[in-house]
Parts: C-alpha cells; structure tokens; sequence
C-alpha cells in the first residue's frame, strides 16, 4: 500500500491485578499490514481467552517489530512509592516502550491507550527527547496495532504470573476480587506477609484485607 504509515501501538496489562507485574507493550506494524494482523486473530486481549493470547503472542513476536518491559512487584511497590500516582507510573511506561521501540524503527505515528490526562505521556516522551505524533485514545484497541500490543502485554503477564505461581507454591489468580484475597491469606500463612512486596502491588485495598483480615471482618 503506498503511502501506509507506520504506526506504534502501546497498551499495559496488570494494572488492576493485586498480584503480578505491571507489562507494558509497544508494537509496530503499517497500515498495509492489518489484514493480515486480524488473519492472525489480533483483537482487544481481554477478549481473548489466555491459550489463544499465548499462540498469538508467540507469532507477533516472531514475524513484528515490538517492546516489552515488565514492572515487577519489588520495582513497582518502589516506583508507586516515589509516585503515588498510578497514572504517571502509566506514563513513564508507555513512553518508556515507545523510546525503545523508536530507538531502532522509525514510525510514522504512536497511539496510546488513553488512561489519565494526555501530557502525561507527552511529557515523559519528551523527557527521553522522542518526537513523534501520538494519539491516546479511549478504547485504543480498536486499532489493530494497540490491539495487538495488548496482546503482547496480556501474554507477557500470564507468563510471569505462571512464575510466580511457582516460585510461591499456589496457585495465583488474576483480578482483585474476593478470591484474590484468599489466595492472599493462604500466601501470608505459608510464607509470612513480607511475600507480598514481591508478588503483589501493596497499594491495593487487597493488601489490607489480606494481612488484616480480621480487621474487615469485625467491620461487617
């Protein structure tokens, strides 16, 4: 297709996850490239069940240009300590992919996710002195190259929460809900409460439920 852009895509996963990292995915395909990317069943991955995420990772990671980096909890618990603001932490992550990802491929145009106000991740990219045209956009996965950095970040997270699975001896679930916390409390009974800072994000209300419980329970 003369004339297709090159456009980066930039998504996260873990953010509302108690346990796990913080993945932030950049990727980089041109327009001429989006059939194939949706032959390949690129979509929104939270719409996508995790052994489909895994097999398309597998192939966008072959065949595309891409970053990801990964917060770890150790990392993340310092960084939210210094920030208190899960938004600038967003920032520095999105701006952080696309630098790199820039730093060896050209492109035409990035496009973000839209999370918090926009010159948060205009300023931190101009911190890393990157110039480039970026668009944040509220549902940004409509775009195949935002769809497919979810993807990238989705599959990456699913890999480090197998990990840490393993490394703790329990199985570690997803999300924030009430069976997080429970998992939690088995986690604190076999290891002690120090655990945490390494496998989960200890600014979460799940924090203290886990390692207060009877706190909450007498409050109900």
């Amino acid at each position: 297709m003369a004339g297709a852009r090159r456009i980066v895509g930039v998504d996260e996963s873990g953010k509302g996850d108690f346990f796990g990292p913080l993945v932030v995915a950049a990727f980089l395909a041109d327009e001429s490239q989006t059939d194939a990317l949706k032959a390949l069943g690129v979509r929104d991955g939270k719409l996508i069940a995790d052994k489909k995420i895994l097999q398309i990772d597998e192939r966008l990671r072959a065949d595309y240009a891409h970053t990801v980096i990964v917060v770890a909890p150790e990392e993340y618990n310092r960084k939210y300590a210094e920030i208190r603001n899960l938004n600038k932490l967003l920032a520095e992550g999105h701006a952080e992919v696309i630098h790199r990802l820039l730093a060896d491929h050209p492109a035409d145009l990035a496009v973000s996710d839209k999370f918090g106000k926009a010159e948060l991740v205009e300023d931190a990219l101009a911190r890393r002195g990157v110039s480039v045209k970026l668009n944040q956009l509220v549902r940004g996965e409509r775009i195949i190259q935002v769809a497919a950095a979810s993807i990238l970040a989705r599959a990456r997270f699913i890999r480090e929460m197998e990990k840490l699975s393993s490394r703790c001896g329990v199985e570690i679930p997803k999300g924030a809900a009430a069976h997080v916390d429970a998992a939690g409390r088995q986690i604190v009974r076999k290891h002690g409460p120090g655990i945490l800072t390494k496998l989960a994000k200890t600014h979460f209300k799940n924090y203290q439920r886990v390692v207060n419980p009877r706190l909450f329970t007498e409050r109900s």
